[in-house]
């Protein structure tokens, strides 16, 4: 059951931008446009849900395999998603990015797309509301190994504790509900220790028609 005592924490695997687009016989990479804008008007609904935390895979350490133009797209999309920060600021959202450190030698964040996430978190800094966690070139086993390495160079040695005192973001409550759209039903190497214990709401809406009634489904698996 979550913990009634903190906000209430949603994550969502955003998938099948492309099978939506398909569908409608339009190019993968106008799904992923429509699936960035949904992000906006789902942000406003959960918003309005008086949800204290929604997490959102973005990109995955994965996705840098798909090809190329539709990368570039998506890192566009991105640039733009963390340009939002008008609307933001009048949401009284605060954002956050999770991902593979700058600095670290496996990272493939594009410095636009830092300097964009830094510019984000910069002037959002002072909002009180709802948290928006974006993942970018994020991989749950990459970040588990991570903190383990250096759970295991603390004087304690590797432990629970230690682990979550030394993932991405050691501040990001656990997950209550995880949505995963698009008809899938895997888990896709996404908050692997932060949704250990979370309900899962699976839905073959894809993420561009992932609405504020889906969302009340997800809900209702947590009370």
């Amino acid at each position: 059951m979550p913990d009634r005592t903190r906000p209430l924490h949603v994550a969502c695997i955003m998938d099948g931008n492309g099978r939506w687009a398909g569908r409608r016989g339009l190019p993968r990479t106008d799904g992923h446009t429509e699936g960035e804008e949904n992000l906006a008007r789902l942000v406003r609904v959960a918003v309005r849900r008086d949800i204290g935390h929604l997490t959102v895979f973005g990109f995955s350490t994965e996705n840098w395999r798909r090809p190329r133009p539709e990368v570039r797209h998506i890192l566009g999309l991105h640039e733009k998603l963390f340009g939002r920060v008008a609307e933001l600021n009048e949401l009284d959202v605060r954002i956050q990015w999770i991902g593979r450190p700058f600095d670290s030698p496996e990272a493939k964040t594009p410095r636009y797309v830092q300097r964009a996430i830094g510019k984000a978190i910069a002037d959002t800094a002072s909002n009180t509301g709802m948290v928006l966690t974006v993942a970018f070139d994020y991989g749950g086993r990459s970040e588990l190994v991570a903190a383990t390495e250096k759970a295991r160079r603390s004087s304690g040695g590797v432990t629970p504790e230690a682990i979550s005192a030394n993932l991405y973001l050691p501040d990001l409550p656990p997950v209550d509900v995880l949505v995963r759209t698009s008809g899938e039903h895997r888990v896709s190497n996404f908050l692997l220790w932060q949704a250990a214990g979370a309900a899962i709401y699976f839905t073959d809406a894809p993420w561009p028609d992932f609405d504020g009634d889906e969302l009340d489904r997800a809900l209702e698996l947590v009370g």
